[in-house]
């Protein structure tokens, strides 16, 4: 089910940074009480291959979501530890060193769960043994949510672990979002930060529509 337009879950989960620090953060609090955006990404699991370029990816537009009041969340289901251990192994072994921002540790699952973004596979029984066993691994999918101020989602993507995410397009997604909250205007198809935006009406949308057809 969709959490857009609504408050994302209220729940702290374990969390590590670069410096070896452990400690538990919650979403949401972190948009209230900052009065900042947050976006949030799930990747499937540390020490792989597209994970990586994506964490560099978000490391490298940091400065841009600060510029723009939000903070970077990554999360995955692998443990403090191993986060850590990722952290601090060099680029060209496969680490992500010098990423910098917080990484959420949800090994218990509660939060992947209750987003429903985790990888479930096949379940099949066993009734010689009377077990249960499933295939496929039980990580999330990349999964992206942008959280406002008030700690309600105004988007949220999940995608297969093949296919990596264009940071760019969450900058913009930031953007606009944020001049529909100052100006009351709507982002048309393709909106970038600069270009004209819309009223709610049906005669600005006739205006803009007509200009562009011109």
């Amino acid at each position: 089910m969709s959490l857009v337009g609504k408050k994302f879950p209220n729940l702290s989960v374990d969390a590590m940074n670069d410096l070896g620090d452990t400690f538990k953060v919650n979403v949401l609090e972190e948009a209230v009480k900052n009065n900042k955006k947050v976006v949030l990404f799930w990747y499937p699991k540390d020490f792989t291959y597209v994970c990586p370029t994506e964490l560099f990816a978000f490391q490298d537009a940091l400065k841009d979501f600060e510029a723009k009041n939000t903070i970077v969340i990554g999360a995955s289901v692998d443990t403090a530890e191993v986060h850590f251990a990722w952290l601090n192994t060099p680029k060209d072994q496969g680490g992500i060193e010098g990423v910098t921002y917080t990484l959420l540790a949800d090994t218990n699952r509660n939060l992947s769960d209750q987003l429903d973004i985790n990888q479930i596979g096949n379940e099949t029984y066993d009734e010689a043994s009377d077990t249960y066993t499933m295939d496929g691994p039980y990580v999330p999918w990349r999964a992206t949510y942008l959280i406002d101020e008030e700690g309600t989602v105004f988007h949220e993507s999940v995608n297969v672990e093949p296919v990596g995410r264009n940071v760019a397009e969450y900058l913009r997604m930031i953007d606009a979002y944020a001049h529909f909250q100052k100006h009351g205007e709507v982002c048309p198809a393709n909106w970038e930060e600069g270009k004209e935006a819309i009223l709610e009406s049906r005669d600005s949308v006739a205006a803009y529509l007509a200009k562009r057809l011109n």
